[in-house]
Formats: structure tokens, sequence, C-alpha cells
């Protein structure tokens, strides 16, 4: 009921711990969790890349995880919240990054494609959306928000995981399952040995996930994508299921 303050952590499972990075926007933090494999930590998505966000894993990894490596990170989804430091953990401790192909490709696209001012294809997307011509000439003068600002640099390879794959993780056996509609090819991780259910931002707590159309795919139907995969995850969940979530709860 009461989540780990910045720096903390709390066990949720054994060898599982839940950590909370902070985000400097409404929904005001995202969860990320370390699973103990014994030589080494994996983590499962790693908060902006910012000086805040790096010094509460240094006491992190100084002290709830007990000094014991980072050798590998999983990352849930490409938004910048889930995969912001996992550039970090590769160039700063040799850490395997772990995803799928979909959120890889996106995440180096977008920390390539920085932007002083909005581009001519987002302001004739927000045009065609209806965004009011005051705010729109407001927006046309700032700073969008670019990846590059908060995602460390992805080095170059990666791991992937995709659907129907099965994963070692903190002494667990895991199915991926893929979720859409948040983003694309969203991997949910599905415990064999007991009842946890690693979700992301597809399985969320007292909220849905943010769904949205961007202009970087300006005719896309992200409500289809979700449904059907809310369908079709539907038939591997159990009652009994301990979901570990992007956030909330």
């Amino acid at each position: 009921e009461t989540p780990p303050e910045p720096g903390e952590a709390t066990q949720v499972a054994q060898g599982v711990l839940w950590i909370r990075l902070p985000l400097p926007m409404a929904l005001d933090h995202v969860n990320c969790f370390a699973l103990d494999d014994g030589d080494g930590w994996t983590i499962v998505d790693t908060g902006f890349d910012s000086k805040k966000s790096r010094a509460i894993w240094q006491a992190l990894l100084a002290g709830p995880m007990a000094g014991k490596p980072v050798h590998r990170v999983l990352v849930t989804h490409h938004h910048p919240d889930h995969i912001g430091l996992a550039g970090w953990f590769q160039a700063e401790f040799g850490a395997e990054l772990v995803t799928t192909r979909t959120a890889w490709l996106m995440a180096r696209m977008l920390t390539l494609d920085e932007q002083k001012t909005p581009n001519f294809e987002t302001i004739e997307f927000w045009k065609s959306a209806g965004m009011d011509p005051v705010v729109l000439e407001q927006r046309r003068a700032e700073r969008p928000f670019n990846f590059a600002d908060v995602v460390a640099k992805l080095p170059l390879g990666f791991t992937r995981i995709k659907q129907g794959d099965t994963i070692t993780i903190g002494g667990r056996k895991w199915d991926v399952h893929i979720g859409n509609g948040h983003a694309p090819e969203h991997a949910t991780l599905w415990s064999q040995d007991d009842d946890l259910v690693i979700g992301g931002d597809q399985l969320l707590a007292s909220i849905s996930p943010n769904i949205g159309v961007y202009a970087t795919e300006p005719g896309a139907d992200p409500i289809a994508d979700w449904l059907e995969a809310s369908e079709r995850l539907k038939g591997f969940a159990r009652g009994g299921h301990l979901v570990l979530p992007g956030h909330k709860l």
C-alpha cells in the first residue's frame, strides 16, 4: 500500500525489489524493479536520464542492492521514463540491454531526432487535429519535447525479445507476451514459477495507459491495437496474479 521513497526499495517477492524514480510531470513517478540473479541484478525499466535519477540509482546500488552489479537491463517499451537510463547502464556498467526490436529502434531513432523548434510535419499534424491557433503560435516558437533531453545515448546493440519467447530472470522463467496501443511491441512478462507479472504500462492499476496518436504515424489506430492486446492478454490472466506495473501501486 505504501510505495518506496526515492533511493529506497521494497521487497515485493523473493528476490524482487520495487523501486520508484521521480518524474517532473503530473504522473510524478515510474516504477522500476530489480530482480536478483545471484551474481548481479536485472533492472526492469530505468526512469529518465537526469543527474537526480543517476544519483538515486547510485544510492540504490550501494544500499538495498548491496553493491552487486547491474548486468542486464530489460526495457518494457520505448518511452523515455522506461528506457531513459538504459544507455547509461550499458556504457557505465557494461549491462546487456534486453527489449523488443520496435522499442529499441523507436528509442534510438527518437534520440537522434533532436529539434530546436517543431518541424513542419508536426505543425501540420497539430493543425489537422484542430489545435487552437493561439496555442499553435505559442508552440511554434518553443523547443518541443526531445527524447535526447531525458534519454541517454543508446550504444549500438541489444538483445531482442519477442512474442512467445521464454527468458530466465531472478531465478524464474518468464513467458513474453506482447502488448500494443500504449506503445508498439510493448513487452509483458508472465512468470511460470509463481504469480508475478511484469506489466510495464500495458497493465496498470486504477488508470488506463495513455493512448495517443503522434506525427510520426498520424494515421495510426492505437485504440484498436489496445483492445486487441487486452483481449489476448486476458487469456493469460489469473485471479492470483500480482502485477508489477510501470505506475501506481
